[in-house]
């Protein structure tokens, strides 16, 4: 019986919508499963032929289908498969998958390695309410809180000093109390039985070989002390202002620093008796400060950490002594942070601003300090430190609040960079970047004139210019650089001595000025 075999198209075999055209990096893993699925279907019909052939009992019966090793395409797959025989279509073709990607992968990075990798410049913040910010902001609280477990409260501490102290030994000479490598380990070992596992990090080695110690190698438990409280300090300050950092970059806004200085208000002893109608003016005036120091850039945001190594913040801390018993009335003066330092503020802008539209014209601005400021300084304060037309219209320039407390803070603290550069900003006439012996000329002649209204001796201001070049003493004979006003460590001098007649006459007369601080002394 002649038995009739149905031949497949191999193009049949595909999926739909697969083109038959196999891609060169998997060809022989495709052509293996065309194969496959050809020979299988092939040998399934013979076997259900030959079956068909013994039950209707025709001479067909008797053939019998030969073994497998003896076929040759088997024999042949055997060999094509190799080392894996044995394995199925899927195992196959994932194993190709994952040379295929390995390959990939490598090609990559051979090629990222050759070009170079551009570092990340912007990332781009999330949305807010998205889940990507909310992730962040309950990572961040949990991160923070954790930190804040770690912390040594006050009761931590009290602890720490009582058994500092009893565990110290007191030095003859001096009646210090110290203790030498051996003690500081027993300590630390009484501590953490008493306070836990938070204050052992304070008592490393490292921690006891940074502080002086004398001929018996030990240490005074004060500083050491002082150094611990100065760290939990500064740890929950940092934990504080990253709770109010609402982008979580490091850095704080305006509105953030004032949210930070009204939480330490209640705090301060000096700050607890403020009018609650002066608790915002108070705040814009102190965190001004901080961004006048720690944002010399002027980006509207101050680095956090800037900010904790920073003399503002230890300034502000001062507050925390009672005012009737520790601190004189001059030193509340001269603590920018103290209540009666921002009503003077407050009240010299109130007293200049005339017309109280809330900003400073400059025929105001040339009433401060009483009028001893020159009229070109004055003009070149505006032209480099006030926005153009923030209150005014047009092309009018007049000084906000903020601008006013930038310029009262760098004259009263000319001997600092930041207040020098604020100021050497308006000594460049040119905007060149140094004062030649032409603009010391043109900057002092006004304070000579208001020098001479006043009634004083007549000057040569060729000898003031030749005095400030020997003072400086720059490093290029020809002109003067903010660099040389810094090194010479008399910057603010020569800054007072060109835009203030009172600047120059306290100058003049430093000699008997000296003299009679001296004899001051002697009194008290």
């Amino acid at each position: 019986m002649t038995m009739r075999r149905n031949l497949i198209p191999i193009s049949s075999l595909y999926p739909i919508g697969l083109s038959p055209r196999i891609n060169t990096s998997s060809n022989k893993l495709q052509t293996l499963l065309v194969l496959l699925a050809f020979l299988s279907l092939s040998l399934s019909r013979k076997m259900s032929a030959a079956a068909g052939d013994v039950g209707g009992g025709t001479a067909s019966a008797g053939k019998k289908i030969p073994a497998a090793g003896s076929m040759p395409w088997v024999r042949n797959l055997r060999r094509f498969v190799g080392s894996g025989s044995g394995l199925g279509s899927e195992a196959l073709m994932e194993l190709e998958t994952k040379r295929i990607l390995l390959e990939i992968f490598k090609e990559r990075q051979q090629k990222s390695a050759e070009a170079g990798s551009i570092p990340t410049f912007y990332k781009k913040k999330p949305e807010d309410g998205s889940i990507s910010h909310r992730v962040q902001r309950l990572a961040k609280y949990r991160f923070l809180k954790k930190q804040s477990e770690l912390l040594l409260n006050a009761d931590d501490l009290d602890a720490m000093w009582v058994c500092l102290r009893e565990n110290c030994v007191i030095d003859d000479a001096t009646g210090a109390e110290k203790m030498n490598y051996e003690d500081f380990c027993h300590i630390a070992s009484v501590c953490t039985e008493q306070i836990g596992q938070k204050c052992k990090r304070f008592f490393s080695p490292s921690n006891f070989m940074k502080f002086e110690k004398d001929e018996s190698g030990r240490i005074a438990i004060l500083p050491f002390y002082l150094y611990v409280m100065r760290t939990v300090s500064l740890t929950q300050a940092r934990i504080d202002m990253s709770e109010l950092d609402e982008d979580s970059d490091g850095f704080l806004q305006p509105h953030e620093m004032e949210s930070y200085i009204r939480g330490l208000i209640p705090n301060l002893a000096q700050l607890r008796d403020m009018p609650a109608q002066f608790v915002q003016m108070y705040c814009r005036i102190a965190a001004r400060k901080f961004f006048f120091f720690c944002d010399p850039h002027r980006r509207g945001k101050a680095c956090i950490k800037k900010v904790l190594l920073s003399n503002c913040l230890q300034e502000l801390m001062e507050l925390h002594q009672e005012s009737e018993e520790e601190v004189t009335d001059t030193e509340q003066a001269e603590n920018w942070f103290s209540l009666t330092s921002a009503q003077r503020i407050c009240d010299m802008f109130l007293g200049l601003d005339k017309d109280t539209n809330g900003a400073l014209s400059k025929q105001e601005l040339k009433e401060y300090a009483d009028g001893t400021l020159t009229e070109i300084f004055i003009e070149r304060v505006f032209d480099e430190h006030v926005r153009r037309g923030k209150v005014g219209g047009g092309n009018s320039r007049e000084m906000d609040f903020e601008c006013f407390l930038d310029f009262v803070l760098a004259l009263e603290n000319k001997d600092t960079a930041e207040g020098l550069t604020y100021l050497f900003k308006c000594l460049d006439l040119n905007g060149r970047g140094y004062l030649t012996t032409a603009d010391i000329h043109s900057l002092f002649r006004d304070v000579h004139q208001k020098w001479i209204e006043g009634g004083n001796y007549e000057l040569c201001i060729e000898d003031v210019r030749d005095e400030i070049w020997d003072m400086v003493k720059p490093v290029d004979h020809l002109r003067i650089t903010l660099n040389d006003l810094l090194n010479c460590k008399q910057g603010g001098t020569v800054a007072s001595m060109l835009i203030d007649v009172r600047g120059f006459w306290a100058h003049d007369n430093r000699e008997n000025l000296l003299q009679e601080e001296e004899e001051q002394v002697e009194e008290q």
